[in-house]
């Protein structure tokens, strides 16, 4: 649920925080007053396209903050999968906006705008006219009436994106495998060269490190022998080494060390050190004497650490890459040795696969043709809730089993009559700007118990509405309200009445500046802007009662 919005210098608002609540939050105000700039807000802070114009004259930055509470497990899974942070089931949106960048972040954390997005689409779904005209698209149509199968046909889905990923690869492998004669007679006398040239070498895993660390070890010797002779004579029990101190010091404390236990205890500590230089000095003159110069094992080395080298250059940056291009060039050399078998074995696997896809596309299909019936049943008996009194609705499913995709291979299309004796003729050819308001709202009402997302925000849901019908959609917000939060701006004093929480945006100037601000109303004030929206010249005490009648009626209504 959407519990905050802050905004602070974007476009008309200096700074405003919206707090809202469950149910329906409506917001309404005089046009031109900036209703869409606190949905724009919202938007922006979900990651939709920033423009630096949108920063308010003479301020450095424009600010954008959501917080939302998500106690649903599905939500709190959604949010885990994307490796976004939630902090005790509450979510902090900020997006602050300057001339030159934007900066994201989620709970402090930064992230992209299209980690914005995709958080969006878990959390809000906001409708609004663009979103309205999406329903003439036939994708638009099957998705919702895939959304309304649900769990049924998510599992047949799933089954068919991983086969017909496997399909779009094994025809991809097809296709590339269509070669010529000659082009086969150089691909195999090229991969037989490679083969034999990495076999020749013998390669073992990390062997690479083990050769460079010898030649390393070889090339510094000199080096070495220096470095280590000098660190064993100051170590050791020549006049000035460390051991010939140590000694010198051992023999001082062990003429006084009868005499008390804590001398005793650094005479031991003596003895320890003094055994410990042994130990290393003998080790070093071991290593000593054993570090000559080879040069036929320098030359072996050398020549060995080329080889690595120059294979490495050639099939890749380790051993383990050389010995996969290998095996990669001996696979080429299966496949062009039997170049028919091949084909024949890529061929078949092909067809095996677009068959296996077909076949779980009929069962999608069937699935789907069975909720399409339950869904258009469901839509008729919503629509007429919503004052289309003589309609029909029907959802046509065409298939084309031969035009199998990861989707399956149905073509979706909303049918409506809104008159009597009418046919049923696509949305886009009978639907007007107002009747698509009402059919997604009645979408939205039949899918509310299938829907995991709990804020909903409708812009413009009642364009092209008055009247009886106007009641009709505020009782189904009411209604859709019960079980989501619903943001609403809307024109409508029927919506309005219907509100369990009323703001009012409003623009006034202020040091000569125009600034638009947001407030919540009091029963008193709701009523009174319910009576303002009546459209009466003046409010008199008549609209004023006819306000009160209006939201007595709301009250009622959602109490059924």
């Amino acid at each position: 649920m959407l519990q905050s919005l802050h905004v602070k210098n974007l476009a008309l608002i200096d700074e405003v925080e919206v707090e809202f609540g469950e149910g329906l939050n409506i917001l309404t105000g005089e046009t031109g007053a900036g209703k869409s700039i606190i949905i724009g807000s919202i938007n922006l802070a979900l990651g939709a396209k920033a423009d630096k114009d949108l920063i308010r004259t003479g301020a450095e930055y424009a600010l954008v903050e959501l917080i939302f509470t998500v106690e649903q497990p599905q939500q709190l899974k959604a949010i885990q999968e994307l490796d976004l942070p939630v902090e005790e089931e509450q979510i902090i949106l900020q997006r602050r906006i300057m001339p030159s960048r934007n900066v994201c972040k989620v709970c402090g954390e930064t992230v992209t705008a299209r980690q914005l997005k995709q958080l969006a689409e878990i959390l809000i779904d906001i409708h609004g006219q663009h979103e309205h005209q999406s329903l003439l698209q036939s994708a638009k149509q099957l998705e919702i009436l895939d959304a309304y199968a649900g769990e049924v046909l998510t599992p047949y889905k799933e089954e068919l994106r991983n086969i017909y990923g496997e399909y779009r690869k094994a025809v991809e492998a097809l296709s590339d495998s269509e070669v010529d004669e000659e082009t086969r007679k150089r691909e195999v006398a090229l991969a037989e060269f490679e083969c034999q040239e990495i076999e020749e070498a013998a390669l073992i895993s990390g062997e690479d490190e083990e050769v460079e660390q010898t030649y390393q070890k070889l090339v510094n010797g000199q080096k070495i022998r220096d470095a280590v002779n000098i660190a064993h004579a100051l170590c050791g029990y020549e006049e000035g080494g460390i051991g010939s101190n140590v000694g010198r010091a051992l023999r001082e404390m062990k003429t006084v060390s009868a005499y008390d236990d804590v001398l005793r205890e650094f005479e031991q500590q003596l003895l320890d050190i003094d055994s410990l230089l042994n130990d290393y000095n003998r080790g070093v003159a071991d290593y000593l004497s054993e570090l000559e110069f080879d040069g036929e094992l320098f030359d072996q080395t050398e020549k060995r650490l080329n080889l690595i080298n120059h294979l490495k250059t050639k099939y890749g940056n380790s051993i383990e890459d050389i010995l996969q291009y290998r095996d990669k060039a001996e696979s080429t050399l299966d496949k062009y040795r039997d170049y028919d078998t091949y084909r024949k074995e890529l061929y078949e696997r092909v067809n095996a696969l677009k068959q296996k896809a077909a076949a779980v596309g009929t069962e999608i299909s069937d699935i789907r043709r069975r909720f399409a019936a339950k869904l258009s049943e469901e839509m008729r008996t919503a629509l007429v809730d919503l004052n289309f009194q003589e309609v029909a609705f029907e959802i046509k499913i065409a298939s084309a089993p031969d035009l199998v995709s990861g989707n399956g291979f149905d073509k979706v299309t909303y049918m409506i009559s809104t008159n009597a004796g009418e046919r049923p003729r696509e949305l886009a050819q009978v639907a007007s700007g107002g009747e698509l308001s009402r059919i997604m709202l009645a979408l939205k009402t039949v899918l509310a118990d299938k829907d995991a997302i709990e804020t909903l925000i409708f812009d413009e849901i009642d364009t092209g509405i008055s009247g009886k019908t106007a009641w009709k959609v505020s009782e189904k917000m009411g209604i859709l309200g019960k079980g989501h939060q619903i943001i609403c701006i809307t024109h409508l004093p029927q919506i309005a009445s219907m509100a369990d929480r009323h703001f009012c945006i409003e623009k006034k100037v202020e040091d000569n500046r125009s600034v638009t601000d947001i407030r919540k109303l009091d029963e008193e004030e709701s009523t009174a802007e319910v009576a303002r929206m009546l459209g009466s010249a003046s409010i008199t005490e008549n609209v004023m009662n006819n306000a009160r009648e209006m939201k007595e009626l709301a009250r009622k209504t959602k109490q059924y």
